[in-house]
Parts: structure tokens; sequence; C-alpha cells
């Protein structure tokens, strides 16, 4: 090994976020390269989220309300991550393997709905070559590939780090999830810049590029995070004399003290954070005026903040912090990233709106990154896939519920007279001022958790 090499292995726990997570028998390089699987999932939430729903919005004239519940149809899937993640944990497989099954067909519905994507929604816009197609064809044809986006981003999310934490020592598995996050976050912050980039001026043909070029993308890279990642096993061979039920696992589960509780504040909280999704980029573009490319730069600002938040959390959970407490402070920070948001109209400066977006995304991060970490610490390690899942189903399901009910609100006070309305930047105004509700719900209902765990540290 070289000298370079060997200082920048001597100095890497040190300086590099999340690098005290590799192990002697899951080093640093093996652990990156399982990520990738976190860069597909990245990619694909910021195609989705962030630049189609503005280029459908904006560019394609499809009503917002029908694009939200477009976006949100994938979450659809999202009830279905605990029973996903308790069957990888108990799959029988001829080839000894529990979670390389569900990843790779999980990126095989990913690539199949990306390849359908883009001629779907040209024709759901209904212009250029497309106008005069029956709507019907839009419309099922869009939702064909959001639902198999859908089905294939929670199954490999929910499965992958599943995984990471089977190949992980117990007690490096909260920085082990915590680092295939940042790479979500990273790909999300790149994917932003890129998409924005390349689409940058938008035609038709572009559009069919981009998005078919992440199919591809998703399916080299989830299959180079698998290749010699799961070890075989001859245990996962035959099937056992009672095979587990997910009922029974379940209520287990969320019989353990403050399961229930912690998930009713995951599921307020992420309608918190959640609703802004799908405004933020067409308040931008149609109410401060900002480009295409300034709007899509909006979501890698919004990730960027998120890092930040997992990075802090990380080092400060690390060293014993209480989960839920960190949770709880996420929450607390969205609201006056929210006022920021509020306040950045057209007569203000568009930086405001810009730092609202990066105090959200950290706020956000502090408590996706407490909530998660609380929930891996209630599950045993067989109950590693199905604690995993449960809170992805309450995080995904209230993420979609928020999506669909952002849009739906925006286009009924748009609908409006305008006298009533009072501007165009009211619709989105209401919605945002609805999240700092949701999230002020969120720091009253976890205040109870953490008088619970402040009385149990006193005695």
């Amino acid at each position: 090994m070289s000298r370079f090499a060997k200082a920048l292995v001597a100095i890497g726990p040190r300086f590099l976020p999340f690098a005290d997570a590799a192990s002697d028998t899951l080093p640093l390089s093996r652990l990156l390269r399982l990520s990738l699987f976190q860069v597909a999932v990245g990619m694909s939430v910021v195609l989705l989220v962030g630049t189609l729903n503005r280029v459908m919005i904006v560019e394609l004239d499809v009503p917002a309300s029908l694009v939200g519940v477009m976006i949100s149809l994938p979450l659809l899937f999202a009830p279905f991550r605990a029973l996903i993640g308790f069957r990888s944990d108990t799959h029988v497989s001829a080839l000894g393997w529990r979670r390389v099954p569900y990843i790779w067909k999980g990126t095989l519905a990913l690539w199949g709905g990306f390849a359908i994507m883009p001629f779907a929604l040209i024709v759901l816009g209904g212009k250029n070559y497309a106008e005069g197609t029956p709507e019907w064809i839009g419309l099922s044809s869009a939702a064909l590939a959001f639902l198999l986006v859908g089905a294939g981003v929670h199954t490999i999310q929910t499965v992958g780090l599943a995984l990471a934490t089977d190949l992980a020592p117990r007690e490096d598995q909260p920085k082990v999830v915590g680092l295939m996050y940042v790479m979500l976050l990273v790909s999300m912050i790149f994917s932003a810049i890129g998409f924005g980039w390349v689409l940058t001026p938008y035609y038709d043909a572009q559009l069919i590029k981009v998005i078919q070029g992440v199919a591809v993308v998703v399916l080299v890279l989830n299959g180079v995070a698998l290749w010699k990642q799961e070890p075989r096993n001859r245990a996962y061979t035959q099937k056992p004399e009672r095979e587990p039920e997910f009922g029974d696992q379940w209520r287990q589960f969320i019989s353990r003290k403050n399961a229930l509780h912690g998930l009713v504040v995951i599921g307020l909280g992420t309608l918190g954070f959640g609703m802004a999704d799908v405004l933020l980029e067409p308040y931008g573009g149609q109410v401060l005026q900002m480009t295409v490319a300034q709007t899509t730069r909006l979501t890698a600002t919004f990730a960027g903040g998120g890092l930040l938040g997992f990075w802090l959390a990380s080092r400060v959970l690390s060293r014993g912090f209480d989960a839920l407490r960190m949770a709880g402070l996420g929450a607390a920070l969205g609201i006056p990233g929210f006022f920021a948001i509020i306040g950045a109209t057209p007569t203000t400066n568009t930086l405001v709106f810009g730092f609202g977006t990066l105090v959200v995304g950290f706020g956000g991060g502090l408590f996706s990154h407490g909530t998660l970490t609380a929930t891996m610490r209630l599950a045993p390690k067989e109950q590693v896939g199905l604690a995993l899942g449960a809170w992805g189903a309450v995080q995904a399901t209230a993420a979609g519920l928020a999506i669909a009910a952002a849009g739906v609100i925006r286009d009924l006070l748009q609908a409006l007279p305008q006298g009533q309305s009072y501007g165009p930047a009211t619709p989105y105004l209401a919605v945002f001022a609805l999240e700092t509700l949701f999230l002020g719900l969120t720091v009253l209902v976890i205040l109870p958790l953490l008088r619970a765990a402040l009385v149990a540290e006193r005695r």
C-alpha cells in the first residue's frame, strides 16, 4: 500500500463522515459499493418529486391535483414495506439468499416504470404529437409507470437497508443505516443539479433521453451494488417446520414500549415536512419567476440541508444522545424554516426562499435520523427487516398523503375567484402554513415520550 493510501486510511475515520461505520467484516469499500442502491433510489426520488412534478405542472400544463395524485401513486406500496421487510427476513431460496431476490425484483420493476414513463407523460400532457390522443391512454399509462416505480423504490430501499444491517455488526448498524441515507441525500443533490442542467432548455425528446437514461443507470448501479454482497446460507434453502406469521411478528413488534407512540410521531412529522415536496418548485417557478434550473436546485438545497442534518445527528447520537429528543429538535427547527419560505414573496429576495428550504431540509434530516434510530433500537436482530419496514411504511404513507393533499389544496384554493384567493401565492402559502401546524403537533406529541425518558434517566 502506498504512503498516500495509508495516510488516507489513517485520517478517514476522523474526517470522512460515517467512515467509522466500516468494520473488519464490512470494509468501507464494500460498504460504499453496497450503498449504490441508495444512489439509484435518490435519482428516482428526485426525478419524481422534484424535476417531473415541475415539468408536468409548468411545461406540460397538467393540473397540480392530478400531478399530486400521480406522484403519490408510488406511495400506495408504502404500507406494504413492513410486509416486504418481514418476507425478506423469512424468505426461503434455492440459492440460499434472503435479500438479493427481493432487491432484484424491485430493480426490474423500477427499470420497467422508467422505460415507459416519458412517453406516458407526453401523452398525458396532450401537446404537440400527443394532441388528440384519448385521455385515458395518458392517464392509465402514466399511472402504471408511477406504480411500477413505487413498487421498485419501496422494495429496493426496505430490503437494501435490511441487507446492510445484516452485514454490519450489531453495534455499527445505526451508523451503517445513517451512511446509507447520506448516500441517498448526496445522490439527490447531484441528481437535482444534473437533471436541471440537462433539461435546460426543455423539449420532449430530451425528457425521453433523461428518464430512459435513468432506467439504464438504475439497473447498472443495483447490479454492481449486489455483486457478492449477501453470503449464501444453507439454512435459507429449507422451509422451517412452522413458518412465522406476519401478524404474530407485527403484534410482537408493536407491543414494545413506545413503539406505537413513536410511529404516530413519524407520521405527523412526515406530514409536516412532506407537503412542500410537490409545491416548492412550482411555487418558485410560478410565483417567484425562477427558471427550471433554479427551481431544480431547490431540491439540491433541500437535500443538502438533510445531509447536514443526518451527519450532525449521527455524530450526536453516537455519543449517547436520545434519539427521540433529536427527532423533536428536528421538528421544532422546521417551523422557522417554513416561516422563511412563507416570507419569500415576489417582493423579497429569493435567497430567503433558499435559506428556508435549507433549514427545513436540515430539520427533516435530524427528524428522520432520530426516528429511524429510535425504531431500530426497538427491534431484535431477527426483526430488523420488519422494523425498517415499519418505519418506512409509516414515513412513506404519510409522505404520499402529504403530497396528494398539497396538490389538491393548492388547486382548490387556486380555483377560487382572484378576489377570494388574494393572489397566486396564497394557495401555496396556505399549504406551507399547514405544515408548520403539523410540525407543532409533532413537538407536542413527542413531549410525553421525552418526559418519560427523562424520568427513567433520573431513576
